[in-house]
């Protein structure tokens, strides 16, 4: 079972390390000694809160948060801000090694504040960018990528993603909770260190919003109260043109309409609404399937694949909740080996995007390509010599 610790940073912010299922067998001890380990570093005091505004040409909110402008970008290895703490780096991590790491981020788009916001905006109407972001650190490891974890170790995120979910869903205001990665520099990633992050919107977001009335409507009109990704589900694998991976628990398919040049949906065989409603025996599923995904965009070219990979839960909200359905959608812009898609007119001003790639070759090069076993469990963590914490 995975160890959970919580602590906090200089600065008031909530760090939490998750360990590794039977990584340290004397669990107590190591909980005592990870809270017992202090962020040493003399910083200043929050900031306040950035601003939403409302834009009322679209309905939509925009976050105004300028203070991001000072964030760490790109910093060289002996200065990454989640490598593990030494004398020389006095990192976000206090602890001398860790398996996963999750805290607040220091430059958030959303929050520290938490709240409501109008729920009747109009033109001119603005407030403190309330909400909730944190950083999920995959391994101590400042190279590699997801990808390269161990099973035990991409099992122990899923772990952390659950339990983020459900820890922010419950938090004031929250309305929709996003866990994601973004992987690469083409991307637009700020730190080469392994991570992901997960944002708590007091909003349904607008690409929720889409999915979550379209899910709405299918599910009003069907018989039985079917939902709308079940019965796309059910379509594909009974197709299979399109099926990368199908399991006991879980399949993966590049969706019919893909609008990105490599683009696959992984789905729940069962209707949960998010990541906390997965039992035991599904998390050790996606965990491996999750992975396989990620190994397998990697085998397509030389170098590695650029890709956000997005996780689509239900929205805090009594109309599209029923509705909806947890699933992934892993997306990446490259084309080719030496070639991205840019987001240009039709796709950027007009949300209509056109696809260079036909989604039934890309499946069918993810189904053949070969993909390299996992490391072993714990095989990715390499703890550092005691005296190295600050």
């Amino acid at each position: 079972m995975t160890g959970i610790t919580t602590t906090r940073l200089a600065d008031g912010r909530e760090l939490m390390y998750f360990d590794d299922d039977g990584h340290f067998p004397d669990a107590a001890g190591r909980s005592a000694t990870l809270a017992g380990t202090p962020d040493q570093r003399d910083l200043p005091g929050r900031s306040a809160p950035g601003e939403l505004r409302f834009d009322a040409l679209t309905g939509e909110w925009v976050a105004v948060a300028a203070h991001r402008q000072a964030r760490t970008h790109l910093p060289p290895a002996d200065q990454c801000p989640i490598c593990p703490t030494t004398p020389a780096n006095p990192s976000e991590i206090p602890a001398a090694t860790y398996d996963v790491a999750v805290f607040e981020n220091r430059f958030p788009s959303l929050g520290p504040e938490l709240g409501l916001i109008p729920d009747a905006p109009s033109w001119g109407t603005a407030g403190p960018a309330v909400g909730r972001c944190e950083v999920v650190s995959f391994t101590p490891e400042h190279t590699g990528s997801f990808s390269g974890l161990s099973e035990a170790r991409a099992r122990t995120v899923v772990e952390a993603w659950a339990h983020r979910t459900e820890a922010l869903s419950n938090l004031p205001g929250i309305r929709q909770v996003f866990p994601f990665e973004n992987r690469g520099a083409d991307i637009g990633v700020t730190l080469h260190h392994p991570h992901g992050q997960i944002y708590a919107y007091p909003y349904v977001t607008p690409r929720a919003a889409t999915l979550g009335a379209a899910a709405r409507r299918f599910y009003d009109g069907a018989d039985g109260r079917q939902t709308l990704t079940g019965s796309l589900l059910k379509a594909e694998r009974n197709d299979g043109s399109r099926m990368v991976h199908e399991g006991r628990n879980f399949s993966a398919y590049v969706p019919f309409a893909a609008r990105w040049p490599l683009e696959i949906h992984l789905v729940p065989h069962r209707q949960v609404p998010d990541l906390a409603a997965l039992s035991g025996t599904e998390k050790d599923e996606l965990a491996h399937v999750y992975l396989d995904l990620l190994k397998r965009l990697d085998a397509l070219y030389p170098t590695p694949t650029p890709y956000i990979s997005a996780w689509h839960q239900a929205p805090l909200d009594d109309v599209l909740r029923p509705a909806s359905y947890l699933h992934l959608q892993l997306t990446s812009p490259r084309r080719a080996a030496d070639k991205l898609k840019y987001l240009a007119g039709s796709e950027a001003a007009m949300g209509a995007f056109i696809n260079d790639t036909t989604p039934e070759t890309v499946a069918q090069r993810l189904r053949e390509v070969t993909v390299p076993p996992s490391p072993d469990s714990h095989a990715a963590v390499r703890p550092q010599p005691e005296g190295a914490r600050a």
